[in-house]
């Protein structure tokens, strides 16, 4: 466990004498508002080390030095994407196991399934609601935390040898390519459409404004308190509660606090004393129509994508999933921005850049 200035100190003068290093995170979002790292496994040569985030308030020193180093993770958007907001760490290089597997043409490509088949090794199971922000952590957590990046290394160069040998390597650097572009983009809610919650859709005019404006005294609550949403009221007691007001009723929620509760009518009665022409609009449907010819292309080229993805043993959605088909079909240009060189070059979509 890394907690102290000197054993920092210690992991970067490892990480200088390498350069592959194994990186997971295990992070808190049942827990807390916003989702925040709360640990760093990795693993460098033979040697496994578990970071807590909690204990420094400056690790740019080691997101420089992993700046230099190919980084190799198993699914790499999630974790890519959770050090960028929390150490401002942006990956140049990466060797995603997921990746290399699916290319392999391999179905179970989870970190258990690697590692049962390529070490004979079988991992014990985490809890997917476990808390990762207590302190001190159980040794049980940290075995488990451990064992996200112990087999990487040697997971990686045995895939890597692989790929190699099927003449495929060329292809899985294109995809960690894309992979860490993707993981780049900022993700943006569309504040028009953040508050429609699965069920809203059924809501109309003043029901609506109702559970937007509920959905948003909902955020705030949860920030104020650092509980994720859920805590505060869940979505279905949300939509109840909007069809309760818009019908004249006043759902009592008796575990509000006074101040809770205050607020939680406040929000509702704006809505009820909104103008009309503030309600929100019903969700535009989506897309153009599709014509007979159109429709016909996709299942041609549905085909043949699935016939090159059968000769090749690779997975067909993953060779190219029937969204981006559909898009590519409706728009030839989205090709370039949906598939990867690899891809578009066996679909017959235009050659590699």
């Amino acid at each position: 466990m890394i907690a102290t200035a000197p054993q920092l100190n210690e992991l970067l003068s490892q990480l200088d004498q390498v350069g592959r290093v194994a990186i997971d995170t295990e992070a808190d979002s049942l827990h807390c508002y916003r989702e925040k790292l709360c640990l760093l496994q990795l693993s460098v040569a033979d040697l496994d080390y578990v970071v807590d985030p909690f204990a420094f308030t400056d690790l740019s020193p080691l997101a420089a030095a992993l700046t230099k180093k190919e980084v190799v993770l198993h699914g790499a958007d999630f974790d890519l994407r959770l050090l960028r907001r929390s150490l401002q760490f942006a990956a140049t290089h990466i060797f995603d196991t997921v990746i290399a597997a699916r290319i392999l043409g391999i179905r179970e490509f989870s970190l258990a399934a690697l590692v049962l088949r390529y070490f004979k090794v079988e991992l014990a199971k985490g809890s997917q609601k476990a808390n990762w922000a207590q302190r001190p952590l159980p040794k049980r957590m940290l075995d488990y935390a451990v064992n996200d990046t112990h087999y990487l290394l040697d997971l990686a160069k045995q895939l890597e040898d692989q790929l190699s040998g099927m003449g495929r390597l060329d292809w899985f650097r294109q995809s960690c390519g894309r992979a860490i572009e993707q993981a780049a983009l900022e993700r943006t809610r569309d504040a028009d459409e953040i508050w429609r919650i699965s069920g809203a859709g059924a809501l109309r005019g003043r029901a609506a404004a109702i559970l937007r404006e509920l959905w948003h005294w909902r955020e705030k609550e949860a920030e104020a308190t650092d509980r994720p949403p859920f805590h505060v009221l869940q979505n279905q007691e949300l939509l109840r509660a909007a069809d309760s007001f818009s019908a004249g009723k006043v759902p009592d929620y008796r575990h509000f606090s006074t101040r809770r509760r205050a607020a939680f009518l406040a929000a509702a009665n704006r809505a009820l004393q909104m103008e009309e022409s503030d309600l929100p609009a019903p969700r535009p449907r989506l897309g153009l129509r599709r014509s007979t010819e159109m429709n016909q292309r996709i299942e041609d080229l549905k085909r043949r994508r699935d016939r090159i993805a059968a000769e090749l043993h690779l997975e067909p959605a993953f060779l190219a999933p029937r969204a981006a088909l559909e898009s590519i079909v409706m728009d030839a240009k989205q090709a370039e921005t949906l598939l990867v060189p690899w891809q578009r070059e066996l679909l017959g979509l235009g050659a590699p850049a």
